[in-house]
């Protein structure tokens, strides 16, 4: 049964089963607020499961003080968001707005309790999902990002939050707005996040916000686990969710946002079960729900920059601040586009150069010239999106073709499109401007050709993420993971170091479709869980 998504307003009318409240009431300790109180605020974590028994919880705006929504929580509802799952923050302070009783789980009991109950995990997860998707809808949070249309730095931490279907607001420094004026003054017209008013945090990072949200990770909490899965793409994902379905204790490293490459991709419309279409990273952040309602966790942005394995057999990742240790090891970390040999793109990243084409990119190629680069399906996905707010938009395709790797309706599409062109034999020799993109040169058989322009999106070459990797394993000429017979390996997906695998787009010979990627990432657990076991066996 579907329940992403379900609508809110009915699940509020259906109550927890009595024999639910009573399993509740075992884990629980009663609590009394008077009206005016705060029963959460802003970036406390969800680490109580908190039913309502008598009154009302309301959300409050945390800059006016005032009731955010004309309906709040009452009697036989709920607090929290999908965030409880994984001990993230509350995005918008929760008060007492009259006598209130209630009844409060320990996280931790709340979980287990969800595990062995399946029906009551099914009623509050659809409630924590369809409260996630409203208030990102909604932009209902305390989080104020200030001046990602000046700043490429600011634009990752947006990139960051959106991806990860975190609900924040958005506004730029020069707007007119009253709320953006007011705002633009508290972070003293710079550029900046601010995170329930009295907390302004200047030169932001993507690391600084999933600190203030509890998405990161101490090392120095539970260092040591069964499986550690290195990327959060779709192959990452689904191993993820079949590991904790199998009981095996898994930890997601991701260096960025949960989706991968996947993720900028606006709509995936040859994925199964999905015939209008999906986004990537709808579909990526569906199977982390899943994933962590098995008791998988996942914690972001932290990179791994190296790997070793110690004399017990332990594999060590190493990431920022400290060492993650695990039985196993799994290689998801997929590929990335490659920087082109042209001056000065590093420079105008984020300022008209962009590697994603979502809803946050989209809105700098309104009404505009847009070039995209590349002739694989996440180009012309990106073209076909693009196209719909862009005045036109020119592919560049260096041979005489669209990629083979693209899907065929994809290419007719494209092809026939009026407000698409796709030039052939073609290359971006050169960019212009000097704050931000205003153009580029395109070198073509008959001359070249110069397109004013503030969007170019490169999305070309695949470069795999196995630097980290530090020789443990073996690598084709390209740097992609062998796996199977061609690493020596009696799994096909396990690598040349046993216990170590590897599945997705940075594995030999894989097949680069979502598809494929959830399917070998379902397939490798099984393996997995035969090493795991045979070690506890031979220990």
């Amino acid at each position: 049964m579907e329940t992403i998504g379900a609508d809110l307003e009915v699940m509020k009318r259906v109550p927890l089963a009595d024999d639910h409240l009573a399993a509740i009431r075992e884990i629980a300790e009663e609590r009394h607020y008077h009206a005016g109180a705060i029963v959460a605020d802003v970036g406390e974590p969800m680490d109580k499961f908190v039913y309502v028994l008598e009154g009302e919880v309301e959300l409050v705006d945390p800059y006016s003080g005032e009731r955010l929504y004309e309906s709040g929580i009452g009697a036989t509802q709920f607090m929290g968001e999908i965030a409880f799952l994984n001990s993230g923050s509350y995005y918008l302070p929760m008060r007492a707005s009259m006598a209130t009783r209630t009844l409060e789980a320990p996280r931790e009991a709340m979980l287990a309790l969800m595990a062995r109950v399946p029906e009551l995990s099914d009623h509050v997860i659809t409630v924590f999902a369809a409260r996630r998707q409203r208030q990102f809808a909604s932009q209902g949070s305390a989080i104020k990002v200030i001046g990602a249309d000046r700043d490429p730095q600011v634009q990752r931490v947006e990139s960051f939050l959106a991806r990860n279907r975190i609900p924040f607001q958005s506004f730029d420094l020069d707007s007119a707005e009253a709320e953006a004026s007011r705002l633009c003054q508290l972070a003293h017209h710079e550029p900046a996040v601010i995170f329930a008013r009295d907390h302004i945090v200047a030169e932001p990072t993507p690391r600084k916000i999933a600190r203030l949200l509890h998405l990161d990770l101490d090392a120095g909490e539970n260092p040591e686990v069964d499986l550690l899965i290195v990327g959060g793409g779709p192959a990452g994902v689904a191993a993820a969710v079949y590991a904790g379905a199998e009981g095996v204790a898994a930890l997601v490293i991701e260096d960025a946002a949960i989706g991968g490459q996947a993720g900028t991709s606006s709509r995936i419309e040859n994925y199964m079960g999905f015939p209008t279409g999906i986004s990537g990273s709808d579909l990526v952040y569906r199977g982390q729900i899943q994933a962590l309602k098995f008791g998988t966790r996942f914690a972001m942005p932290r990179r791994v920059s190296g790997l070793e394995q110690r004399p017990d057999g332990l594999f060590c990742a190493t990431i920022e601040d400290g060492v993650i240790c695990a039985r196993a090891l799994l290689v998801a970390t997929g590929v990335q586009y490659r920087r082109l040999p042209i001056d000065r793109l590093a420079d105008l990243e984020g300022k008209g150069v962009f590697y994603a084409a979502t809803e946050m990119e989209a809105r700098f190629c309104r009404k505009t010239e847009v070039v995209v680069i590349g002739g694989g399906n996440s180009a012309g996905q990106a073209a076909m999106y693009l196209s719909r707010v862009a005045r036109h938009v020119h592919v560049v395709v260096r041979g005489g073709g669209l990629a083979e790797s693209m899907s065929a309706y994809l290419s007719q599409r494209l092809e026939a499109d009026p407000r698409i062109t796709i030039h052939y034999h073609t290359e971006v020799s050169a960019l212009h401007g000097d704050d931000h993109l205003q153009g580029v040169t395109l070198k073509q058989p008959g001359g070249d050709n110069r397109i004013d322009t503030s969007a170019l999106f490169v999305m070309i070459g695949a470069a795999p993420n196995t630097e980290w990797l530090s020789g443990l394993v073996e690598l084709d000429e390209r740097g992609f993971v062998r796996t199977g017979a061609e690493a020596g390996a009696q799994s096909p997906y396990e690598t040349s170091r046993p216990g170590i695998f590897a599945v997705g787009d940075v594995r030999t010979g894989s097949v680069k479709r979502v598809a494929s990627a959830v399917g070998e990432g379902s397939v490798v657990i099984s393996a997995i869980w035969y090493f795991l076991e045979n070690g506890r066996n031979s220990g």
